[in-house]
């Protein structure tokens, strides 16, 4: 399988800073940018709301491609959890969206969960599943006891 050449990522050290990076190209339309935050893997994943699970650089690209020619996406993260170890983290993100609509902006919300690895070149998202949210989805649920005063 023939593999989608990304230009060279200079994106720091962390997976923190891979999610910056992935969201400050969502947010300027920069696909070559956010292509470079992906791992050079054939497995990785990304499941947009509603849509297919793509495998692949390739698949992954297009599809951003498509989001891209819209216009561009108000995407901010908000509410990271972070699952980290050594040479994997899984963040589980909040994304608020902004929608320009010809009635005006409407605001909708994003679960997404993103993965990372530690590879030869760094860290390096290999999965972006995303799933449709609501207003209930701006407040976490948590089974931590409420602590009384």
């Amino acid at each position: 399988m023939s593999k989608v050449k990304k230009t060279a990522a200079n994106l720091g050290g962390s997976a923190d800073d891979i999610e910056a990076s992935f969201y400050e190209a969502l947010q300027t339309s920069d696909l070559e940018r956010l292509m470079a935050c992906w791992a050079d893997e054939d497995e990785v994943i990304c499941i947009h709301p509603g849509g297919p699970r793509l495998i692949g650089l390739g698949a992954i690209r297009s599809a951003f491609e498509a989001m891209f020619a819209n216009g561009s996406l108000r995407i901010t993260p908000q509410a990271v959890r972070k699952l980290d170890a050594m040479a994997s983290a899984i963040h589980s993100v909040r994304e608020r969206i902004e929608i320009l609509s010809n009635e005006g902006p409407i605001e909708a919300f994003v679960m997404a969960t993103n993965v990372y690895h530690k590879t030869p070149q760094g860290w390096r998202m290999v999965a972006h599943h995303a799933s449709p949210g609501g207003p209930r989805e701006a407040q976490d649920i948590s089974d931590a006891p409420p602590v009384l005063h």
